[in-house]
C-alpha cells in the first residue's frame, strides 16, 4: 500500500508556486496550468486542491493577505514617528515589499470585475484605515499632525502612500528608495 501523502505538505508546496506565479505574472497570469509547470506537477494534482480558478485565485489572496500581516514591521517610538513608519510599511522600498505591492496591484483588476472579490478589497481597505486612525489621532493629541476629522486625514494617508506605490513600480528608476522616503517625509511634513 503506498504512503499516504501529505496533504498539508502538499497544500504548502501549492502555495509557494501559486506566490512565484503570482510575483512574476500577477493575476492575470495566474492559471491552474502555471502553477502546475512551477510545481513540476499535473493540473490533475492542482485541480485535487483547486477545483477551479476561482478557487485558486481565493487562496492566492489568503496567501497575499497572511504574508501582509506577518511581514516585519518598522519599530517606532509614538505619535507621527509611528505613522511615518506605517506608511514606510507599505511602500516598494525593498525587493520583497515590491513583490508584495505587484502581487496586490495585480489583483485590483479582478477585484473590480467581481463582486465578491471587490467586497474583500473594501474590507482589506477598511481594515487598513483602522490601523490608521488610532496612528493619526495619536499623532493629532501630540500636536504633531493637524488637527481635522481623523477620518478625511487617514483617506488623504491612504491615497497618496498607494498612489506613490503605483508609481513607483511602474517607474522604479524614478521613484527609487531614497525619493519614495523623501515624498512620504514631505507629505507628513505638510499635514504637520
Amino acid at each position: 500500500m503506498p504512503a499516504r501523502t501529505d496533504h498539508d505538505a502538499r497544500r504548502r508546496d501549492v502555495s509557494a508556486a501559486v506566490w512565484r506565479v503570482l510575483a512574476e505574472h500577477g493575476f492575470s497570469g495566474l492559471t491552474l496550468r502555471a502553477v502546475a509547470a512551477e510545481m513540476g506537477a499535473s493540473t490533475g494534482l492542482l485541480t485535487h486542491y483547486f477545483p477551479s480558478k476561482h478557487a485558486l485565485i481565493s487562496h492566492a489572496l489568503e496567501i497575499a493577505e497572511e504574508r501582509t500581516e506577518n511581514r516585519p514591521r518598522r519599530a517606532a517610538e509614538a505619535g507621527r514617528d509611528v505613522l511615518r513608519a506605517a506608511v514606510l510599511d507599505v511602500l516598494p522600498l525593498t525587493p520583497d515589499a515590491a513583490q508584495m505591492n505587484h502581487v496586490w496591484v495585480s489583483s485590483w483588476d479582478g477585484a473590480l470585475a467581481d463582486a465578491e472579490r471587490r467586497t474583500a478589497e473594501r474590507a482589506r481597505y477598511r481594515r487598513w484605515r483602522s490601523r490608521l486612525r488610532p496612528l493619526v489621532i495619536a499623532a493629532q493629541e501630540r500636536d504633531e499632525l493637524r488637527a481635522g476629522d481623523p477620518d478625511d486625514l487617514v483617506a488623504t494617508i491612504a491615497a497618496f502612500t498607494h498612489g506613490l506605490v503605483v508609481q513607483a513600480l511602474f517607474d522604479p528608476r524614478a521613484f527609487p528608495r531614497k525619493r519614495q522616503v523623501a515624498l512620504a517625509d514631505a507629505f507628513l511634513d505638510d499635514l504637520s
